[in-house]
């Protein structure tokens, strides 16, 4: 169960790099409301993060967490923002996201 609430905790981390990447590219009110979701979608993320390390060792937690973020956050990018897809850059995701799946196989 606990890795399903590390899942989701990072999830929420890519969606509070989602608001700040729209809090970027507005201005005034709507800049202020990409900001609130970035602070609540931040504390979201931490306390799963903190609800999955109870049970979970917390190298391996917090390296999927980011693992888990980092990839969502540069697919965003692609998808979203319009961010250059070279061969490098999905090389490595595709490395980080079998070193993700390793670290989930080999923890208990």
């Amino acid at each position: 169960m606990n890795w399903i609430v590390l899942i989701i905790a990072g999830v929420f981390e890519v969606v509070f790099a989602f608001c700040l990447g729209k809090a970027k590219e507005t201005t005034g009110n709507e800049m202020y409301l990409w900001y609130v979701g970035f602070f609540v979608a931040l504390c979201i993320s931490m306390a799963l993060l903190v609800k999955a390390t109870q049970t979970l060792p917390i190298g391996t937690a917090y390296a999927v967490w980011t693992g888990i973020g980092a990839v969502g956050t540069v697919l965003l990018g692609i998808v979203v923002f319009k961010e250059p897809a070279t061969f490098l850059r999905l090389l490595f995701i595709t490395t980080l996201i079998g070193s993700i799946i390793g670290l989930k196989v080999v923890s208990h």
